[in-house]
């Protein structure tokens, strides 16, 4: 059982249900399939946060983890690295980069470049022209470069989440990069939820997961693996079995009887 439109504050926390934040351009789907797979009574609840809003989501414990974007403050979080996105450029379709695959920091020195007030790439100093005033939001960036207004910088997943029919985007070069991140309250040991949901970040299998369902395997006695039975040996110059054709002289090469069809001596015709 999913949701993404349910208020953290909203939802009892229930310690046989896990309850996971995750911020714009996370995509989480693939490891809530495996979660259900794997853990079928243990619902998992999906919560969208905004990236401001995220961390102290789970401090206040409304959620039990979330996919965030570094860097988290390791005081009272814990957190695991991920995955790092590639950064792109958010251009209308008939912009001059449009033409080229890639482009450069240096690139943007002459363009207008939107920096949002919830940018997520931690610029030291942003490349290209500054806008008069900071956009609140990516959305409201992509708004503005819609309307010829600039361009923008964003990790990739965020420049599809905010696709556009009108807009297109290219890969950019020597410019931060954004890395997500999975994070919980710190504590001595992960809870054991979190150390399930750990372990399918991380791609281990079932039997290597650590957590409730490894603790429930431990004295459970395997099946045995049953060896495949070895195919017998035909033994050497022996018959072969009935109905077999090979092995043994050929038919036509048997010496024929008296009266025989078969070809053998043939006998002398009397005169």
């Amino acid at each position: 059982m999913t949701g993404s439109d349910a208020s953290p504050a909203d939802t009892p926390t229930s310690p046989s249900s896990f309850r996971l934040a995750y911020v714009p351009g996370a995509t989480p789907a693939k490891w809530v399939r495996i979660w259900n797979e794997r853990l079928p009574d243990v619902p998992l609840t999906l919560h969208a946060v905004t990236p401001a809003e995220a961390f102290a989501v789970l401090r206040e414990g409304a959620a039990d983890a979330g996919l965030v974007r570094l860097p988290v403050d390791r005081d009272d979080l814990s957190a695991i690295p991920l995955y790092t996105e590639t950064t792109v450029v958010v251009i209308p379709k008939d912009h001059l980069f449009a033409a080229v695959e890639e482009v450069s920091a240096e690139d943007l020195a002459e363009e207008l470049v939107l920096h949002p007030l919830d940018d997520t790439l931690g610029w030291e100093q942003p490349p290209g022209r500054p806008a008069m005033e900071r956009p609140a939001t990516t959305a409201d960036a992509i708004e503005l470069v819609a309307a010829g207004i600039g361009v923008l910088a964003v990790p990739q997943s965020l420049a599809r989440l905010h696709h556009r029919k009108d807009l297109t985007y290219r890969t950019l070069v020597g410019v931060p990069q954004s890395r997500v991140a999975l994070s919980w309250p710190a504590a001595d040991e992960a809870p054991d939820l979190v150390e399930e949901f750990i372990g399918i970040v991380r791609g281990r299998t079932v039997n290597s997961t650590r957590g409730r369902r490894a603790e429930e395997k431990k004295g459970q006695k395997q099946p045995r693996e049953q060896k495949p039975a070895r195919a017998a040996k035909p033994r050497a110059g022996g018959k072969p079995g009935a109905g077999s054709r090979t092995g043994g002289k050929p038919a036509a090469s048997r010496k024929g009887g008296a009266g025989s069809g078969r070809s053998g001596k043939p006998r002398r015709g009397r005169g």
